[in-house]
């Protein structure tokens, strides 16, 4: 599908996602740090999955500019599901990456967008995204020949850094607790190999890889709507986003996301015991 968009359509496109960022920022800001906190319900039963109002309006806002702009194509929103298209295209949106962070006042929390193939089973294979950060003001962009990044200081080109052993390596995860016993076990032999380990930027950490900052995220449970817009970004930046055997992660589960293919093989291999 890539290949038969003209510059033309990309353009247009790429012009709907930024549409679509800007009105969730308006969403998500307009709620953020409200005197006394936010409330959140729980999506989980047994656990703690919390969504806000904001998760919501912002995700209702991105699919009324869709409904307008591009009507034909499908959208994989997290909160409001799936809506089938004709065009072969599916918007992957994911209002509030962080939720946990964004009930509490962090600021690295985000939304992420992704435009995708679209599959009979679900999105595939990410084309374009971003990841944006609305208390920051900062938005990672990727896809289509294009790599760059806005905020505070700026507008850059993204580029993931070179190779490094694993002995100098950075390592993120949004939750110390990794998954099953078994991925957490996997997690940890990684995290002993690394000069350093952090956790709970959720989306933000991706956005690191892509700026040249970290080498590698590792996560598992995750879904479509969690990675690919990070997927995006990661690879037109020249790093690399797999499962932790090497393949496709657009449909999430166990995620490794790495500055470069050295690095990932060097990760993977560990992570596969």
């Amino acid at each position: 599908m890539a290949g038969i968009l003209s510059e033309a359509e990309r353009a247009h496109l790429a012009e709907v996602a930024q549409a679509l960022a800007e009105a969730a920022r308006r969403e998500t800001l307009a709620a953020f740090r409200p005197e006394g906190g936010i409330a959140a319900q729980n999506k989980l039963a047994g656990g703690f999955d919390p969504v806000t109002a904001a998760d919501r309006a912002a995700e209702a806002a991105m699919r009324e500019i869709l409904a307008r702009e591009r009507p034909e194509d499908g959208i994989y929103g997290e909160e409001y599901g799936v809506k089938s298209g004709s065009s072969g295209l599916t918007w992957v949106l994911d209002p509030i990456d962080g939720t946990r962070g964004y009930m509490s006042g962090t600021p690295t929390w985000g939304v992420l967008i992704a435009l995708s193939e679209e599959l009979e089973d679900g999105p595939g294979r990410p084309l374009m995204g971003l990841i944006d950060q609305p208390y920051i003001g900062e938005r990672f962009f990727g896809g289509f020949g294009a790599a760059w990044s806005r905020g505070p200081l700026g507008e850059r080109r993204l580029r993931t850094r070179a190779a490094r052993p694993l002995a100098e390596a950075v390592l993120y995860s949004t939750f110390p607790e990794v998954g099953t016993p078994e991925e957490g076990a996997a997690f940890a032999r990684l995290s002993r190999a690394a000069r350093l380990t952090r956790y709970g930027t959720d989306c933000y950490a991706y956005a690191l890889i892509a700026a040249g900052q970290i080498d590698l995220v590792v996560e598992a449970g995750l879904q479509p709507y969690d990675v690919g817009g990070p997927i995006a970004v990661i690879e037109a930046a020249g790093g690399i986003v797999t499962d932790w055997a090497g393949g496709p992660a657009w449909r999430g589960g166990r995620v490794l996301a790495a500055a470069n293919a050295e690095t990932h093989a060097a990760a993977m291999a560990i992570l596969a015991g």
